[in-house]
């Protein structure tokens, strides 16, 4: 097909152009133009002729001259040869300085060609029109050389000059009243648009909100008068001459909005640089803030983790079950007030880094590198010692209250048996040191004998006693009772004094032996007395003391074994009753024989202390302590069913509570694998679960109280489940940290999604080519299957290209790549965001094309906030030509992009 095309197109003043297509910045194309033949309106005429002038007078003023009658004053070429040096900055070929007519036919021609060499074709004007003095056909050439070099170079959104010029002129003019700017004719009638624009700019000049729209002729000749003061523009129109106009001239209003256009140019790129400036300066300083804000967080977490450790690790035991429980209890204090919200930052801190490094991805920043010891790692190291040692702190509490319990338990026990064996003993040593012997007739000695007899079954009766109060000691020993020095003293002086009892024992046995080879009567019945009450009397001693000893036990079979024990006790009752009173009628018996050998009735048996009376009350005491045994043993065993009781209500509720917790992360697992629909819909199902999961915390709480319950009656197991609270707990924080990080993942997809322009589907896309090749299903793409996900989407990769690619995705040099990193890498290279580059170019603008800029040009050029944080973060300018004060943004602007503190 044809290239090009030569076009022909008509103006109103009758003068044409000849253009060449396609050209989509071809700044000659317009519209409604009339033919060459035509006249030109004298209206029109007017306006061009005085815009032109003015236009044209505007730039050969620079070089000391100018023009009055536009017609003849370019008629021998040469200030129309200047006034095209003068805007185009060229030169152009010397001048004829001949006054004959091929001298000035050969400057204009001179002048035209030089206009052609830019790209315009002239038709229809020829230079002997111009020399002739040819109004239209000069006013024609004047507009060509403004459209070319005033107007072509305006384009706005890639559109046409003249379209672009209409289109600044529009978005500059849109917020103020009664301007709407359609055409560059009667749009511009009333004069408003013009001062609007002027105010746009330079609202000093103007004040719009006085301005009235039925003065269209002050109007006129306020902005007239403004621009040619304080602007440098001249005055090109006459208001009168516009106001009388039903359609005033295109092309005279164009040439004089161009000025304005060409005068706020500069303004408008240093306001493009500031806004770019600004954004760019926007998002640094919020990454810095939560750069800070990390900083923080992580510090106050940290430096509470390193204040609660060495509590938890300190296990200095306490002398006293009660200090012990005291323990206990701060410690169900940080359980339940002063952990929960630590985890609560810990979750929310893994967010927020999570987002600032999608942030700085965007926004082509380096990662953050927190401070040392701060990273989440740190973070996540030190969070499972805290674990670690509330585990093992947890675990030594309750030991050590149990061993203080079973020494609490041992301890009173010690101090009943020794009591009672140091009462026994009181003055035995006294006894056996007499010689009573030797003065006692033969039944006296006898009964000296018999009753030394019988303290040696007493005696030998009470060797399991001593034997007891020994093992006792020497378990409280080991068990390392705090006041063991007390125990092993006493414990020491009963079993010195159990060995001198036996020592003194055997020597008064030698002693009567050998007397009663000597003496030959002894009273068998008295004897016989002794014999069998001072067993049986032993043996009230110790169901007395069975009846009264003490016990601890934790479960409900434990105490049924101590009460059959009790009743089998029971059992034996009337046998012993029997033997008390066979006893009895024993020493009656005795009484009576005693009686034949003529002792009284009444006298103490020489061989015993005991009597029928105190037999009788400690037989008494034994009934008596029986149903006391009963109704002890009774208490405990319900205390043990209420025990077993919370027990089972605790096992009902974490039975129910634990599972629900397991299909609440199941829910979870599958709302993240779901990859079919929007990113908004999983983020609405995950807030969804989130509430269900925020309102079932109410039954975790009421299961923390029945624990405590529990804990407080002493029960530490539970046979009714395999689930504990512990169990619950950690269940419970990994939900919670789950499903934050769950939705802080779709966050961040949406937040990637959305800054690099992906569509939804798009991501659908990414996510399932991820899942695909995620064969292990651990979050993350291996080396070899990231290869074959990129050869599946059609790359063909070298070696060298797919190492290049993996220092992309894997800076790190893991061998694993994340989704995150995964879409990074398919979206990078449609990424539009700012770049060092960019910001550069923008602050040599506002420095006016020098390498440093002053304080004082930032605080002119962007707001207060953003000139303060420009200030404090650049370094001195340090350039040769510099001057004092000068900052270097070349650096600040490279630093923003690198491997910096900014």
């Amino acid at each position: 097909g044809q290239t090009r095309i030569d076009r022909h197109l008509k103006y109103s003043n009758g003068y044409m152009i000849q253009t060449q297509e396609p050209s989509n910045n071809d700044y000659t194309i317009q519209e409604d133009e009339w033919d060459r033949d035509l006249l030109l309106d004298p209206a029109w005429e007017k306006q061009q002729r005085k815009t032109f002038t003015a236009w044209c007078n505007s730039h050969l003023r620079k070089t000391g001259t100018g023009i009055e009658n536009i017609e003849e004053d370019f008629r021998n070429g040469l200030k129309l040869m200047l006034l095209l040096e003068v805007i185009s900055g060229e030169r152009l070929p010397k001048p004829d300085r001949g006054k004959m007519r091929f001298h000035k036919i050969a400057n204009v021609n001179k002048a035209l060609e030089y206009i052609t060499s830019k790209g315009v074709k002239l038709v229809s004007i020829g230079a002997e029109e111009i020399v002739d003095g040819n109004i239209k056909m000069t006013l024609g050439m004047i507009w060509t050389i403004i459209l070319r070099f005033a107007i072509q170079d305006i384009s706005v959104e890639e559109t046409s000059a003249k379209e672009g010029l209409l289109l600044w002129c529009q978005r500059k003019t849109a917020p103020y009243r009664n301007v709407n700017v359609q055409n560059f004719h009667v749009s511009w009638k009333d004069g408003l648009a013009l001062c609007a624009l002027i105010h746009r700019h330079r609202p000093d000049l103007i004040d719009y909100a006085k301005l009235n729209k039925d003065d269209p002729m002050g109007n006129l000749n306020l902005a007239f008068e403004v621009a040619e003061k304080h602007l440098d523009i001249p005055k090109m129109l006459d208001a009168e001459d516009i106001i009388n106009t039903p359609k005033p001239d295109e092309r005279a209003i164009m040439t004089y909005v161009s000025c304005f256009y060409h005068a706020f140019a500069g303004a408008e790129q240093a306001e493009t640089a500031a806004n770019r400036i600004c954004k760019v300066l926007g998002v640094n300083q919020e990454n810095e803030r939560l750069m800070e804000e990390y900083e923080k967080l992580a510090s106050e977490l940290l430096e509470w983790i390193r204040q609660m450790t060495p509590w938890l690790e300190d296990k200095s035991p306490e002398t006293s079950l009660a200090a012990m429980r005291g323990k206990l209890e701060d410690f169900r204090d940080y359980r339940r007030l002063h952990k929960p919200p630590r985890v609560q930052e810990k979750c929310q801190l893994e967010i927020n880094f999570n987002t600032l490094q999608t942030k700085l991805r965007i926004s082509n920043r380096p990662a953050f590198m927190p401070s040392e010891g701060r990273m989440v790692s740190d973070i996540t190291s030190a969070w499972t010692g805290l674990e670690q040692a509330e585990k093992g702190y947890e675990e030594w509490l309750l030991s050590e209250i149990r061993r203080l319990e079973r020494l609490d338990h041992l301890a009173q026990k010690f101090q009943m048996k020794a009591t009672s064996h140091e009462a026994w003993s009181v003055g035995k040593d006294r006894v056996l040191s007499s010689k009573d012997y030797e003065s006692c007739s033969l039944p006296e000695l006898r009964a000296l004998l018999r009753k030394h007899e019988a303290f040696e079954s007493d005696l030998a009766a009470h060797q399991d006693r001593v034997e007891q109060v020994a093992a006792i000691a020497q378990e409280l020993n080991e068990l390392e009772y705090h006041a063991a020095s007390v125990i092993n003293e006493r414990c020491q002086a009963i079993c010195d004094q159990w060995d001198q009892l036996g020592t003194l024992t055997q020597k008064r046995r030698d002693n009567l032996e050998r007397m009663d080879k000597l003496l030959e009567t002894i009273d068998q019945l008295f004897l016989e007395f002794s014999r069998r009450s001072a067993p049986f009397n032993n043996w009230m001693e110790g169901a007395m003391e069975d009846l009264q000893d003490m016990f601890i036990v934790h479960s409900v079979e434990e105490i049924q074994s101590l009460i059959s024990a009790h009743n089998e006790f029971k059992a034996t009752l009337p046998e012993a009753d029997c033997e008390r009173q066979a006893i009895l009628s024993a020493f009656t018996e005795v009484q009576k024989i005693a009686q034949s050998y003529g002792i009284s009735r009444n006298i103490p048996n020489p061989y015993s202390d005991i009597t029928p009376a105190e037999i009788g009350l400690q037989w008494e005491k034994v009934k008596k302590m029986v149903p006391q045994r009963d109704s002890v043993l009774q208490e405990e065993m319900s205390r043990q069913l209420a025990n077993e009781q919370l027990r089972r209500q605790f096992a009902a509720q974490v039975n129910i509570i634990a599972p629900w917790i397991q299909t609440r992360m199941e829910e979870i697992g599958r709302n993240s694998a779901d990859i079919g629909g929007p990113l908004e819909d999983q983020m609405s199902q995950l807030k969804q679960l989130e509430q269900v999961i925020t309102n079932y915390k109410s039954n975790i709480d009421k299961l923390e109280e029945h624990h405590q319950h529990i804990q407080e009656c002493l029960i530490f197991d539970n046979k009714h489940t395999n689930y504990t609270m512990e169990h619950i707990r950690v269940g419970w924080e990994m939900i919670l940290t789950t499903i934050a990080r769950t939705m802080n993942e779709i966050e961040t997809q949406i937040l990637t999604r959305d800054a690099k322009g992906i569509s939804q589907q798009q991501m659908n896309e990414f996510r399932q080519s991820f899942t695909h090749f995620d064969r292990k299903k651990k979050g993350g793409m291996e080396t070899d299957d990231f290869r074959a996900c990129l050869i599946s989407m059609g790359y063909d990769l070298g070696e060298s290209e797919f190492a290049r690619i993996m220092t992309l995705v894997d800076p790190n040099g893991s061998n694993k790549v994340t989704f995150q990193s995964f879409v990074d890498f398919m979206t990078r290279e449609t990424g539009d965001s700012d770049t060092s580059e960019q910001v550069l170019a923008s602050f040599k603008i506002l420095a006016s094309d020098k390498p440093f800029i002053m304080p004082e040009e930032l605080r002119r050029e962007l707001p207060p906030e953003q000139a303060e944080y420009c200030i404090s973060k650049m370094p001195l300018y340090k350039g040769p030509d510099g001057v004092p004060g000068s900052l270097d943004y070349s650096a600040f602007s490279t630093a923003l992009y690198g491997e910096s503190d900014l």
